[in-house]
């Protein structure tokens, strides 16, 4: 078990999740890109060697056909190294493509850079919920702990009564009823916290054999402070999905202007240097024993290359208009996206001021439950109430704690979905309450251990629960 706090979370996820690494690469690439179009800019020097060292050798022979002569048995002889490399050096003087592809590739890269930070904050919202919902679980499991102890002490005092005579079976069967259903809310509440938790884990890409728990207990992580007005033009101005569409209109006219540059004049300057070095004798008549000759030669040669293409049928006319109308769909979907981001403000605002009122309403259950839980007590062990009020009175206490905990839960993810739509992070936050440094005293149900019950399995269950629902059946 490993106990986290939210920043904790919302660090390790931000460290640890393979899919935001995985964006991040993506930025990479689309830097390396960029780095590519960049360097068009630049000359590129080549250098070429053929026949490094080259190696000629043989003999021929052969009759004059213009003399007619007879062959006289003499041929000729070839013994010869040969070395030979060229040094190329382009620059593109004119290039209609260069300028769109390098603008192409820095929106791409301005893109990549985006959607990491869109990742990265859906991701934090993602964490914070997650750890949102491992606090709930551990309350709900407080709540069911708490439930089964005051089931056990009605039990007790309904079973201590039918031994004293002042009570009937009954009693004791609907505190067992009561029991049961207590038992049933705490094993599900195990459930759901052990779900929770290997979800926060999954998440945080955690070992197999670390379990993370929330170290902080469940409560309202703050207040937000802008209004429904500001909210809204923060979500203009901090999410990157308008910006994103901005860069996809920057690039579909970069590519449209591209796309022209295949029918506009293209020139490049070359400077060629061709370098040959031999050593030996070539053709020499009748095998004599010369000496090797040695030589050289350089070659430059400098010029302009030019390429036009007057005519395509149109076919780069018609992808620069369509370039162009991919740009306009472009500005259309910036539209849309910004009423959908409008509206995920608003419904967001609006949900946090209904949890914000769900709180309050639950809380004022609390307290009234609580005490009617109390009231009824005192009035069973006075004799003037039945075992069923206190009963009622109990389940209505155990299902207002759990409205409780679910509106500050679900208070805390809208207040984190205002954070992660509008960019903001002006949360004032809750002072903590003036605790006394004197334990307080547990109450009767607090101090009631909970004992583990053995887990049959449901085969064994399912034959005794049906003899039991049919109690005419032993008469």
């Amino acid at each position: 078990m490993r106990p986290l706090s939210l920043k904790e979370v919302e660090n390790l996820a931000e460290v640890n999740n393979p899919n935001l690494k995985a964006i991040a690469s993506q930025v990479d690439q689309a830097q390396s890109n960029l780095r590519v179009q960049l360097a068009t800019w630049y000359p590129t020097l080549a250098i070429t060697a053929n026949g490094f060292p080259n190696y000629t050798g043989g003999q021929q022979a052969a009759n004059d056909i213009n003399t007619l002569t007879a062959f006289d048995g003499t041929p000729t002889f070839t013994n010869r190294w040969n070395m030979t490399s060229t040094l190329v050096a382009r620059w593109e003087v004119i290039n209609p493509r260069r300028i769109p592809q390098v603008s192409q590739a820095r929106d791409q890269f301005e893109k990549a850079k985006n959607q990491y930070l869109i990742a990265l904050r859906e991701l934090r919202l993602q964490a914070s919920q997650a750890y949102f919902k491992v606090q709930l679980a551990d309350e709900k499991v407080r709540i069911g702990q708490q439930s089964v102890g005051a089931s056990m002490i009605s039990l007790r005092d309904a079973k201590a009564r039918l031994q004293a005579g002042v009570a009937t079976r009954l009693e004791v069967l609907q505190a067992e009823t009561q029991f049961g259903r207590d038992e049933e809310l705490l094993s599900v509440s195990l459930r759901d916290q052990s779900i929770a938790r290997r979800d926060l884990a999954r998440l945080l890409n955690l070992p197999q054999n670390i379990t993370p728990t929330a170290k902080e207990p469940l409560r309202i992580i703050g207040v937000w402070m802008p209004s429904l007005q500001e909210s809204i033009i923060a979500a203009f101005t901090f999410r990157e999905e308008l910006d994103n569409i901005l860069l996809d209109v920057s690039a579909s006219n970069s590519q449209a202007n591209s796309s022209l540059a295949s029918v506009q004049p293209f020139m490049t300057l070359v400077n060629s240097l061709l370098t040959t070095r031999y050593t030996g004798n070539q053709s020499v008549l009748g095998g004599l024993d010369l000496p090797g000759t040695v030589g050289y030669a350089v070659e430059n040669s400098i010029g302009l290359n030019f390429n036009w293409s007057l005519f395509d049928g149109g076919a780069a006319r018609a992808q620069y208009r369509q370039y162009k109308q991919k740009a306009e769909e472009n500005a259309f979907n910036f539209s849309k996206t910004r009423d959908e981001l409008r509206l995920q403000v608003e419904q967001s605002f609006y949900r946090l001021i209904t949890s914000n009122r769900n709180i309050l309403t639950t809380s004022k259950e609390v307290f009234t439950a609580r005490e009617a839980l109390r009231l009824a007590r005192l009035r069973f062990q006075a004799g003037v109430t039945t075992q069923r009020e206190v009963v009622e009175q109990q389940r209505d206490l155990t299902q207002a704690e759990i409205r409780y905990a679910d509106a500050m839960s679900g208070y805390n993810d809208f207040l984190a979905e205002l954070r992660r739509r509008t960019g903001l992070d002006l949360v004032a936050q809750c002072r903590g309450p003036a605790l006394s440094a004197i334990k307080p005293a547990l109450t009767d149900t607090e101090t009631v251990p909970v004992p583990p019950s053995a887990l049959l399995p449901a085969c064994a269950v399912a034959p005794q629960a049906t003899s039991r629902s049919n109690p005419g059946s032993s008469g």
